[in-house]
């Protein structure tokens, strides 16, 4: 599994990440690499959910998605288009949400929503590297705003 996306271009990106189930299972793979633990009751044990990818409490039977708690919880936008987006956002603070429109085939204001949610997870991050680099991979897992 990659761990540093700031080494591969878009082209490698999106080869790696081209469909909703690759995306759907690094977020339940990261998300949940040192165990499960229920949000609502703090219980570890669980079964597979509903949807592909989440988990069912076994105690108190509340199901979260992959999804739940990250950036791209409630994200209309198809999941693969949406990391790509995060992905240049990481790479290129400065990009323009005309340039992402133009190379996602998405509607503006739907890139300048998405941008300022990667961008506001960013400012969260309180572990920048020297550099001032910032990891995808924990943007991605970084809370909702």
């Amino acid at each position: 599994m990659l761990t540093i996306f700031d080494k591969i271009n878009i082209k490698e990106f999106t080869t790696f990440f081209n469909n909703e189930e690759k995306c759907l299972s690094f977020l339940a793979e990261e998300k949940w690499k040192n165990g499960y633990v229920c949000k609502s009751c703090g219980h570890d044990k669980y079964c597979a959910g509903k949807t592909p990818f989440s988990r069912r409490c076994t105690k108190c039977k509340k199901e979260e998605s992959a999804t739940a708690n990250t950036m791209f919880h409630h994200c209309r936008i198809y999941l693969p288009d949406a990391f790509k987006l995060a992905h240049l956002v990481c790479t290129s603070p400065t990009i323009s949400t005309a340039e992402l429109s133009t190379t996602l085939n998405l509607r503006q204001m739907t890139c300048w929503n998405f941008k300022k949610k990667v961008t506001n997870c960013i400012d969260a991050r309180q572990d920048v590297s020297d550099e001032g680099k910032i990891m995808l991979k924990e943007v991605i897992m970084g809370v909702r705003s």
